[in-house]
């Protein structure tokens, strides 16, 4: 799907998911019915999810941690994938550098970092190391609340 000038507004306007159709036509100039059939298609081709995101450090009893997985293979796409499934975790980045994977795992309390490295990660093959990094501080952080 082609991604225009139009789409990138429309997108820009649903950082309040909330908004109307019609708000965003009238915003934009275009009519609510080009909005809702770009959205359609859009999510229908998986570029744009609308949901409700939390700021973790308001969330009682929540932790955010950034993961840094150094791998055995170079599969990694298929290995990022297999991560993106475990429990907890929001996000995996196939990156450059001294990691392979970079994972965004939110943790709440009875659930944290060892439940996570023993009941999850364990269970994965051809993960050499991974590294820890604990988000004390967050800025423009929201995610998902998937737990």
């Amino acid at each position: 799907m082609k991604i225009d000038d139009t789409n990138i507004e429309i997108i820009k306007q649903l950082r309040d998911g909330r908004k109307s159709f019609k708000k965003i036509a009238d915003t934009l100039g275009i009519t609510e019915n080009t909005v809702r059939t770009r959205v359609g298609k859009l999510k229908e081709e998986g570029i744009l999810e609308i949901s409700g995101l939390v700021d973790p450090e308001a969330v009682p009893g929540h932790r955010v941690v950034i993961v840094g997985v150094k791998l055995k293979t170079m599969d990694l796409v298929n290995k990022g994938e297999e991560f993106s499934k475990l429990k907890g975790v929001v996000n995996v980045s196939v990156v450059t550098g001294r990691f392979d994977l970079l994972l965004t795992v939110l943790l709440k309390e009875g659930y944290g970092l060892l439940e996570f490295y023993t009941g999850e990660v364990s269970h994965l093959t051809d993960v050499q190391s991974v590294e820890t990094f604990v988000v004390y501080k967050g800025y423009n952080m929201k995610v998902p609340y998937i737990l």
